[in-house]
């Protein structure tokens, strides 16, 4: 198959093999120019090409954008604002909205002086039940600012008493007492301004981005100039075409989480690229503007979460002329999160063929908030679904072994935090002693007898655990294999069997499902349960023994609870909380006798 580029950086490794029987993974590839902080992006490139589109959202038929020249205007006019505010070096601005020119406006404006923003999702704010997130952000990071695009929207939040003691900046709607964006936009140069950019060293905080609290509360990441500086040279060590075309991204995803906030953004404003605003989303009624925007405004590069790739596929498959505008100019697709459905890739590799005669490069890394995030990627071309290559440069890789071509991953280098935000007990639990970040992630290699070819992601350790038998189960790896077995039917699925004798799956349907009968609050639609059911007896057939063969499966009626933290910020399930919070139905699905559970098991397979 042809590829836009021919050739393809060699993956190139350093592995040192430990007395104790790890592995230490590098790169000895260089690592160019780092810049000192990130207004040296923007200062570059509002000089070297001014009327650069740098950032955009749509506006009616079209769209409302800043050049990098405009960009640099504004972000020292805010900068000048905040500072006559009172807004100095070390102070915290949380952010209630989303992406936004505003936003991207006001969190360069805050890095160039040194302060840093702390965006926040929007369900803290729109939904009642999570507002008890924002008042522990608030006592966590003591703002002094709050700022959300929309005064009348996030009133509730913004008139929390934890926000009591911080200003309160809108973009629209403002009520008494806020702040006004434009105002600030329009203050008078301040004195100060030259003297407090020059204060901004890479050791100086950029922002605070807070994990998604899947165990607990969320826990806060500091994130340094350096750290996000370092990344985007990384990035650019890897992936050389960033420097030789501007990219141009379309993107939908979230800016509290780290792909979006970070990678995307800054790999943007790095490069001296163009980032597009997306206000869709794949989900049911939102996706149809992605589908809009899309034709509006492809990009060259895709950034996405496999859900993201799943309905795109489906809707190129109906629309020829998307496909065209989609792979029309398109250099690279990019997913996180998760392993990307082998249908879905072969898909995207079929239409990029017919459409163009080519195949864009399509690979994936891997990282986390606490590394800013890329810190292992695939960058040498003729990557699969799951692959996520080599450390980056400068970052080394420790791999402990925890059975035949399985190992625990941990991870050092100068974009790895240096700890957690006022959490030194949980600061001190997650580095070891020789200073590696303890991911509680595994990988494998792709090809043992060739490490050369790089990692595959193996998994959370973390969700992994024993059967009664002693049988361990790969929960993580088994998930991804029933969501794909599933496809279509269901919205998620959290894998059971904890000191219990067999695997058991608690299943959330697909909201757009077909159900019209429910019990207790179980599923118990015939026509529904039986294609459930039919799926995951083929799935049995297939197992290869007690670690990853389902016998039983309950549909629950409800979703993911907000209120009951079933769900993160970043729309993944919190499976601790659901299996607190639905013990009832746990318990019912290992009585054995429960007629709203689906009983599997049938003959032992070998």
């Amino acid at each position: 198959m042809a590829h836009r580029y021919k050739s393809y950086l060699p993956h190139q490794v350093s592995l040192d093999r430990q007395s104790d029987g790890a592995l230490i993974m590098g790169s000895t590839m260089a690592l160019g120019p780092v810049a000192r902080n990130t207004g040296e992006w923007l200062r570059y490139w509002a000089d070297t090409t001014p009327q650069q589109i740098f950032i955009a959202e749509r506006s009616g038929a079209g769209w409302r954008s800043l050049s990098y020249a405009e960009t640099l205007q504004q972000v020292e006019a805010l900068a000048s604002g905040l500072l006559h505010a009172g807004i100095k070096k070390g102070d915290r601005i949380i952010v209630l909205s989303g992406a936004s020119v505003n936003h991207g406006v006001l969190k360069l404006a805050a890095q160039y002086i040194g302060a840093a923003t702390v965006p926040l999702a929007e369900q803290y704010s729109l939904i009642e039940q999570a507002h008890d997130r924002l008042d522990f952000v608030a006592d966590k990071v003591k703002p002094v600012l709050i700022y959300a695009e929309d005064g009348q929207a996030f009133a509730q939040a913004l008139n929390r008493p934890a926000f009591d003691k911080a200003g309160k900046l809108v973009s629209i709607n403002p009520a008494s007492g806020h702040l006004s964006f434009e105002h600030l936009l329009s203050a008078p140069a301040h004195s100060g301004l030259d003297d407090a950019y020059a204060k901004v060293t890479p050791d100086t905080l950029a922002k605070i981005l807070f994990t998604s609290g899947s165990t607990s509360m969320p826990k806060g990441v500091p994130q340094t100039h350096q750290m996000m500086c370092v990344n985007q040279a990384q990035y650019l060590a890897c992936l050389p075409f960033l420097g030789t075309r501007p990219p141009v991204i379309l993107d939908w995803l979230p800016w509290n989480h780290v792909f979006a906030g970070n990678s995307d953004f800054n790999m943007v404003l790095s490069n001296g690229g163009s980032l597009y605003l997306d206000q869709g989303k794949p989900v049911a009624g939102l996706f149809e503007k992605t589908l809009e925007n899309l034709k509006l405004m492809p990009g060259t590069l895709s950034m996405n979460v496999p859900t993201g790739y799943v309905m795109l596929v489906d809707a190129l498959t109906q629309d020829t002329e998307l496909q065209k505008a989609f792979f029309g100019d398109l250099d690279l697709i990019f997913y996180a999160g998760a392993s990307l459905p082998r249908s879905v890739w072969e898909a995207l590799e079929s239409m990029a063929m017919a459409q163009t005669g080519r195949i864009p490069m399509m690979t994936s890394s891997w990282g986390m908030t606490e590394t800013a995030p890329m810190a292992v990627i695939h960058h040498q071309g003729g990557a699969r679904s799951g692959m996520i290559g080599v450390p980056a440069p400068e970052l080394e890789a420790k791999l402990i072994p925890v059975e035949d071509n399985r190992y625990e991953l941990r991870v050092r280098g100068p974009n790895i935090m240096s700890g957690y935000l006022d959490e030194p007990e949980k600061t001190a639990e997650s580095f070891d002693r020789d200073g590696f970040m303890i991911t509680h992630d595994a990988v494998r290699f792709a090809d043992p007898d060739n490490m050369a070819e790089g990692l595959v992601f193996d998994g959370r350790l973390s969700e992994d655990f024993k059967l009664l038998t002693g049988t361990w189960v790969q929960a993580g790896n088994l998930r991804l294999d029933v969501l794909a077995g599933l496809s279509g039917l269901v919205q998620d699925v959290v894998i059971t069997g904890a000191d219990r004798t067999d695997i058991g799956l608690l299943i959330f349907p697909d909201p757009q499902a077909d159900i019209r009968q429910t019990r207790d609050g179980v599923v118990t639609d015939e026509s529904y349960i039986a294609l459930i059911t039919a799926r995951l007896q083929t799935m049995r057939l297939a197992a290869t023994g007690s670690s990853n063969r389902i016998e039983r499966a309950m549909v629950l009626a409800d979703p993911p609870s907000v209120k009951h933290a079933e769900i993160t910020a970043k729309g993944s399930l919190n499976i601790n909380a659901i299996l607190r919070h639905r013990k009832k139905w746990l318990d019912r699905l290992y009585t054995g006798t429960d007629p709203d559970c689906i009983n599997l098991q049938g003959p032992e397979q070998p």
